[in-house]
């Protein structure tokens, strides 16, 4: 008799998941239904993963980000547009995607332990403060590797525009050629939200010094600073832009001899872990196996 009743359990129960993942996705679907249409026509396409999950966000993100401090999702908008992912969410999309890894972070957490079949409450426990914390790093790491691109390209576009203008261009149409001939990234998109505004009505001035504002890097900051004092001033466009090419990259050939200095010394760790000890493994070996073979162990 038990045995008839053991047969059928583990269909009963697969049987239970599947209504109850039925049911969770077609509650999901009615709730999404009930927010507001998103218009993603001025913002960049989403990656596949977060596509997956983007109906969870827009439901945290119309539920509960919208009863949250304005001052902290202005700060987070900041922090958004200074790494170039303003345009692929907003602050409360954001944060609701904080929310979201939250709670699904435990939830793999304890899948991988019971298939495991270990049993680690801390882990569970620390989950969500991880899974809450984990797309600030992914915002981080994006802000580093724009800087970096963003630091690589300038000498090449100042190059390019600095060119145009002693060509006889001005300076909006400088941009124009650069952002043409010159390779794509991140000063590329910035240089066209540049003349955007330029054509919206801003000034030159107003238009480069938003442009700092969203990059906040010191490289951008001084050629922004340079170029509106040479316009204040009545200077030579051309020269100042010729004299910002020559420092940028004098800049970025001192930052690549420090990374070259500072190899060595980022190699030590690699080699006292991993490197002598295999080594000492391989010359010890023979020896102690000589021991071993006359008896001395």
């Amino acid at each position: 008799m038990e045995a008839v009743l053991e047969g059928p359990m583990p269909w009963v129960i697969m049987a239970a998941w599947a209504v109850s993942g039925t049911c969770f996705m077609l509650l999901v679907y009615w709730v999404n239904s009930l927010v507001e249409e998103e218009d993603r026509a001025f913002m960049d396409p989403l990656p596949p993963l977060l596509k997956l999950v983007w109906p969870f966000i827009r439901i945290i993100d119309n539920f509960v980000c919208s009863f949250l401090p304005y001052e902290f999702m202005e700060h987070t908008e900041t922090r958004l547009q200074r790494t170039g992912v303003g345009y692929l969410l907003t602050a409360e999309q954001f944060v609701a995607l904080q929310i979201l890894m939250a709670i699904v972070a435990p939830l793999v957490t304890w899948i991988c332990l019971v298939a495991l079949g270990e049993s680690f409450p801390l882990a569970i426990i620390v989950a969500p403060l991880l899974g809450f914390l984990f797309p600030n790093v992914w915002l981080a790491d994006t802000r580093k590797r724009r800087e970096i691109a963003v630091i690589r390209a300038m000498p090449i576009y100042l190059d390019f525009v600095t060119m145009c203008v002693e060509a006889g261009l001005n300076l909006s149409g400088a941009l124009a050629q650069a952002m043409d001939k010159a390779p794509p990234g991140p000063l590329r998109n910035e240089f066209a939200i540049v003349l955007r505004d330029l054509r919206s009505g801003l000034t030159r001035a107003d238009a480069l010094r938003r442009m700092a504002e969203r990059l906040d890097i010191t490289e951008v900051t001084s050629f922004v600073s340079a170029v509106v004092q040479a316009e204040r001033m009545g200077a030579s466009l051309a020269t100042v832009l010729r004299v910002q090419a020559d420092q940028r990259r004098n800049e970025r050939f001192q930052r690549a001899e420090k990374l070259a200095m500072e190899a060595p010394i980022k190699l030590v760790g690699p080699l006292i872990l991993f490197i002598f000890p295999v080594t000492f493994i391989v010359l010890a070996f023979p020896i102690v196996m000589k021991f071993m073979s006359e008896g001395t162990f």
